[in-house]
C-alpha cells in the first residue's frame, strides 16, 4: 500500500527554523559590526602613515622640514589661536597641509578617515562650534587635524626630542573609533566628560608610527613639549 509522502514544512517547524535563524543572528551581527569597525580603523592607521610616507618624501624636498601649512581648524577657526598671536598671524599666508601634501600622494583618499562622520565641535576646544557634514573629509577635504605648532616653529625631524611621543596628525573627532556619540555645543560637563572617556583617536606620530590612543593617551601627546 503506498503512502502518501509528505512536503514541506509544519507551522512548528518553520516557527523553530525562524528562532534558529533570528538567534544566529542576533550572534553573528555584533560579531561583524565589530569587525567592520575594526577594519575601518585599520584603514585609517594605513592612511595616516601613507600621509607620514608623503611628509617623508615632502621633507626631502625642503631640507627635512615639516609642511610650512595648516589644517582646517586653524584655517576656519583662527581664534583657536588667540592666545598665541604670534602664530595667529601667519594663518593667512598658509597653505593647507592637505594641499602640500597631494603631489607626494598617491590619491586624495589617503586623507579620508573611513569611519568619519563629521563634527560639530572641535573636540580640543570644546564647544567651539566646527560643523562638517555629511563627513569632515567632504567638507574640509581631510579628516585629519595637524600639531599646527611643527609648522609655527620651522620644526625638522631632528629638533624633537622625543619624535616618537609628539603627535603630527591625528582624527579629527573621538567619536569616529570610539563608543560615544559626537560631542555637541549643547552638552554640559558631564557629557563631556563621559564622552571623552570613551573616545579614541587614530594618531601619526613624529617619527610616522600611527597607532591608536584613548583621549588621556593623545592629551599625553600633546603635552611634549616642541
Amino acid at each position: 500500500m503506498n503512502s502518501m509522502r509528505r512536503v514541506g514544512f509544519t507551522l512548528i517547524e518553520l516557527l523553530v527554523v525562524i528562532a534558529i535563524i533570528a538567534i544566529l543572528a542576533a550572534i553573528l551581527f555584533p560579531v561583524f559590526a565589530k569587525a567592520k569597525k575594526a577594519a575601518k580603523q585599520a584603514a585609517c592607521i594605513s592612511n595616516l602613515k601613507q600621509a607620514g610616507l608623503a611628509t617623508g618624501l615632502y621633507m626631502g624636498d625642503y631640507d627635512d622640514r615639516f609642511p610650512n601649512a595648516l589644517d582646517a581648524s586653524d584655517k576656519w577657526a583662527p581664534q583657536i589661536w588667540s592666545a598665541s598671536p604670534e602664530f595667529q598671524a601667519l594663518i593667512p599666508s598658509m597653505p593647507l597641509l592637505v594641499d602640500v601634501l597631494q603631489p607626494y600622494c598617491k590619491n586624495r583618499d589617503v586623507f579620508r578617515c573611513p569611519s568619519d562622520d563629521g563634527t560639530y565641535v572641535l573636540d580640543n576646544h570644546w564647544p567651539e562650534p566646527f560643523r562638517s557634514s555629511p563627513t569632515m573629509w567632504q567638507v574640509y577635504r581631510s579628516s585629519y587635524f595637524f600639531r599646527t605648532e611643527i609648522a609655527f616653529k620651522s620644526f625638522t625631524q631632528t629638533s624633537f626630542q622625543l619624535p616618537a611621543s609628539v603627535n603630527y596628525l591625528f582624527d579629527g573627532a573621538g567619536h569616529w573609533h570610539g563608543s560615544q556619540p559626537a560631542l555637541q555645543p549643547g552638552d554640559n560637563a558631564e557629557q563631556f566628560f563621559n564622552k571623552m572617556r570613551e573616545f579614541r583617536y587614530n594618531t601619526l606620530f613624529g617619527d610616522f608610527h600611527a597607532k591608536s590612543l584613548t583621549r588621556d593617551g593623545l592629551q599625553d601627546a600633546w603635552s611634549i613639549e616642541l
